[in-house]
């Protein structure tokens, strides 16, 4: 789903390192950087590679973008159907009206 963002808080979280190299491997990376850059953040570089996960820097922008950035106002939108999914005070509305079901 692309994100529609009217809204978007930072939440601190700390940083750990190590989950966040276990994550980094879950992660599919072109998704996860449009996701993040419609929500206001470009931090991130384009391309990746499992060597950068030694940088302090990177670690610390990967960390901002994955548990910090919190979707509080806006809407999820379904690329093929157009479907908008609102979100109101960071829920996201999922369910389909009675002529989708």
């Amino acid at each position: 789903l692309r994100i529609e963002a009217e809204k978007v808080v930072e939440k601190p979280v700390e940083m750990n390192a190590d989950f966040l190299r276990k994550m980094f491997e879950k992660v599919e990376w072109k998704a996860f950087l449009e996701a993040s850059r419609s929500m206001g953040y470009a931090q991130l570089p384009e391309e990746v590679d499992s060597g950068m996960l030694e940088s302090d820097e990177f670690l610390s922008r990967f960390h901002h973008a994955l548990l910090e950035l919190h979707l509080e106002e806006g809407a999820l939108v379904c690329p093929e159907t157009g479907r908008r999914f609102p979100v109101n005070k960071g829920i996201p509305n999922m369910l389909l009206h009675e002529d989708e079901v």
